[in-house]
């Protein structure tokens, strides 16, 4: 639960507008430079002052425009330290914590030049700031660390953030490809619909018209098959009313539950009850299969089943 509720903070942080992270960070930074102003300190340390904490306070406020201009920053930073050693006596802190985090964001988001450039001022701010100070090699060495320390985490964040801007352009790319994929395919579904709603009412109304033309000749020659020739035509009807609902109930997506039940397309084994309807109205149709028995692609059995017959004489 802690883990989860840290998770949703660090998500947080992250979304939130640069400007106000920074200002979070120069507050957190002001925190820590106030320590030193509000516990108690020995009678031999130098005295708290307003001014002392003002300069202090100076030399952190420009942590709020650290993205903007990072290098400007670092150096308002380091003249401002400079000032408060020199003309005031105030208290020191454990780690110059603004002037790591300045440091940090030169290496960040600066260019190979422009951070060569600034470590070799920042190694000879050092050396100059220590000398004044106590001159001692401990303390060139531990300033000289942080400062490589906060130079390295600024790195490793670059590259971090490199690999994840590398991993959400591959998964919008990704994303974009399946978009584009899905859309071909739904064309091409919409494409083979198409077909296949024209392949159906094609069939059934060449068999209809096939029919309705026997039906006259019927009437004058053989009037007991005209009700038959009528009736073939309304099975015709019916079947291709029925086929075309199979097909628009598979494309509804409102009413999942009401889809017709699908069945087979229409194939070459179903022929002859097609070629028996139309015997019913008074055609002569002759179906001869010769030939070894073997399996067929569906769409060509379909396309076999609807090709329209020819009318002879009754």
């Amino acid at each position: 639960m802690i883990r989860a509720w840290g998770e949703r903070i660090r998500e947080r942080i992250r979304r939130a507008d640069p400007r106000w992270r920074d200002l979070g960070l120069t507050l957190l930074v002001q925190l820590a430079v106030t320590m030193p102003f509000v516990v108690p300190r020995a009678a031999d340390l130098p005295p708290v002052t307003w001014a002392s904490y003002g300069m202090t306070t100076l030399a952190v406020l420009p942590l709020v425009w650290r993205r903007r201009a990072p290098v400007a920053v670092l150096a308002a930073i380091l003249i401002v330290g400079g000032v408060y050693k020199v003309a005031l006596d105030g208290p020191g802190q454990p780690l110059p914590y603004a002037g790591l985090i300045a440091f940090y964001t030169v290496a960040l988001q600066c260019t190979v030049r422009v951070r060569v450039s600034v470590g070799l001022a920042s190694v000879a701010a050092v050396a100059l700031s220590v000398g004044w100070e106590t001159g001692t090699a401990r303390e060139l060495l531990f300033t000289l660390f942080v400062s490589a320390a906060a130079y390295a985490l600024g790195r490793l964040q670059h590259t971090r953030q490199a690999y994840t801007e590398a991993i959400e352009a591959r998964a919008a790319e990704l994303e974009r490809a399946n978009r584009i994929e899905a859309e071909q395919a739904a064309a091409r579904e919409r494409a083979r619909i198409a077909r296949e709603m024209h392949d159906i009412l094609s069939h059934a109304v060449s068999i209809m018209i096939v029919q309705a033309e026997a039906g006259p000749v019927a009437v004058r020659r053989a009037p007991e098959r005209a009700e038959a020739a009528f009736d073939a035509i309304a099975e015709t009807g019916r079947d291709a009313m029925a086929q075309l609902r199979t097909m628009l109930g598979v494309l509804r997506t409102d009413r999942p539950d009401e889809v017709a039940p699908r069945r087979p397309q229409p194939g070459i084994e179903e022929l002859a009850g097609l070629l028996e309807r139309v015997r019913g109205s008074g055609l002569e149709v002759s179906y001869e299969r010769t030939g070894a028995v073997r399996g067929l692609p569906a769409a060509l059995e379909a396309t076999v089943h609807r090709v329209p017959p020819r009318a002879s004489s009754i």
